[in-house]
């Protein structure tokens, strides 16, 4: 694998302009504050309540578990040009993106024009038939998009930014960004002073104002709720943290019901009528009388009144085959083929492994590549070459010959590095980011997003599920 980009310092170890600043401040920091200040923060988010459950997993007694998701102390800082240029980018793809899932589910000229196969759409476990023809207020699907980006080394030392994942669905994640950097000012305000950091602080105002934006065009005054599948979801934290950020109320299934048409809330004077929610449960369960009957985190009728217009939600239903792991391959194309514009932001070279060359390529190179199940989340359900023993590298070959439209495949990026406290000391560990994009009348977002941390040493996997971490992220003003 090439040498990681790292963030902090180029080639030569010489700390970047931008971090400049912070490195003059580190370097005057004891060894003991900076540890006493670590145990500050993990007390700190222990009592505030900051866990992420962790499925399948039981403590000693048999129940299930939660733990923190580990803050790290060292941010990941970004100049203003690089973030100017990245946002353009965001806004390009999620434009894209919106556009493609309103073309998928009315005339679908993207498969007539043969970009994507048909089969790839209609096939694909995410498509929902029952939004064929459905009008969504502005034409947004995708609210809320989470993408994620990664950093490689160049061969000339630069580092180039890449798109690794759409997330359009319920993309979760931004109230550690949130929570991080109110951490990060309560432990260190002298660092805010020594820079001029964009703040984030204002993203639950901008998620507010984006789903009154995407509301039912005849509702003036549109009442917002946040729908949770309950206080056992692994992110539950941010479905309260959001609602109550936001001023509005977190309702689970059992608070709604339908009559006449429209969606209201039971509440202590009434029932009051909902116009937008903002739901974390996923399309299978919002809706026992067209989905799954056995859900009951959802409300029955939910899909009629959305049909009718009459309720939106955010993010629409069937968004998910826009993120799915082999649409993700089609995404420049779509960029060129729904805006007339050259992408700004670049994928991962991916090798689709339906097709028989891509197919022979992967077979042929596996202990190299990393290869994911199209519908795969959170680190589960792929094969990091590299690092997988000769007896996993098989039982994938297996796999892909059995099921190979089921997969793709990738280069193993060695995804940048940044300065990491762990327990001997500071070390560079990989990282990501999670810049949240928020679609209304027009495309926006805070500076930044969420960076997460692989803590493992020489690990490229990120996700909290699997043990990693975060950091605050700082976009410096120009």
């Amino acid at each position: 694998m090439k040498p990681a980009f790292d963030e902090m310092h180029d080639g030569a170890g010489t700390v970047r302009a931008h971090y400049g600043g912070f490195d003059r401040w580190l370097a005057e920091q004891p060894a003991e504050r900076m540890a006493a200040r670590r145990e500050e923060a993990e007390m700190i988010f222990r009592r505030v309540g900051i866990t992420f459950a962790v499925y399948g997993a039981k403590d000693e007694d048999g129940a299930g578990t939660e733990r923190l998701i580990p803050f790290d102390l060292i941010p990941r800082i970004i100049p203003a040009d690089e973030w100017q240029r990245m946002q353009q980018g965001l806004v390009q793809r999620v434009t894209a993106l919106n556009r493609f899932l309103h073309d998928v589910y009315h005339d679908q000229e993207i498969l007539k024009a043969g970009l994507i196969p048909a089969d790839e759409i209609t096939r694909n476990a995410q498509f929902r038939p029952e939004m064929m023809g459905v009008d969504v207020p502005r034409q947004i699907y995708s609210a809320i998009a989470g993408i994620d980006i990664v950093r490689a080394a160049q061969p000339d030392g630069s580092g180039t930014y890449y798109v690794l994942e759409d997330n359009l669905r319920v993309p979760s994640g931004v109230s550690y960004m949130l929570e991080n950097r109110k951490m990060m000012m309560r432990l260190f305000p002298e660092l805010f002073g020594r820079h001029r950091i964009a703040p984030v602080a204002h993203y639950p105002d901008l998620l507010l104002e984006t789903l009154r934006e995407v509301a039912p065009a005849a509702v003036n005054e549109p009442t917002v709720v946040v729908l949770t599948p309950g206080m056992y979801n692994s992110a539950y934290f941010e479905h309260a943290f959001l609602a109550q950020q936001m001023g509005v109320e977190l309702v689970e299934g059992q608070d709604l019901f339908m009559k006449d048409g429209f969606v209201y809330m039971r509440t202590t004077q009434g029932p009051k009528r909902v116009d937008v929610i903002y739901r974390r449960v996923d399309d299978d369960f919002l809706d026992p009388r067209a989905f799954r009957p056995d859900s009951t985190l959802g409300c029955a009728g939910l899909l009629e009144a959305y049909r009718a217009g009459n309720v939106t939600l955010a993010n629409a239903i069937g968004t998910g085959v826009a993120d799915d792991k082999s649409i993700y391959s089609y995404v420049p194309q779509m960029v060129e083929f729904y805006l007339g514009e050259k992408p700004i932001l670049q994928n991962v070279p991916t090798w689709r492994c339906r097709e028989p060359e891509s197919l022979k390529y992967v077979l042929a190179h596996l202990p190299d590549l990393v290869v994911k199940e199209v519908h795969g989340a959170g680190g589960y359900g792929m094969l990091v070459g590299p690092a997988a023993s000769k007896a996993e590298i098989e039982a994938f070959r297996a796999a892909l010959v059995a099921n190979p439209s089921n997969y793709i495949a990738q280069p193993t990026l060695a995804l940048s590095s940044c300065p990491t406290f762990v327990e001997k000391g500071i070390a560079p560990r990989h990282i990501d980011l999670r810049p949240f994009v928020l679609s209304g009348k027009t495309v926006q977002m805070v500076p930044g997003g969420l960076t997460r941390v692989a803590l493992k040493e020489g690990s490229l996997v990120v996700n909290s599920s699997q043990g990693g971490g975060t950091k605050d992220t700082w976009v410096l003003e120009a």
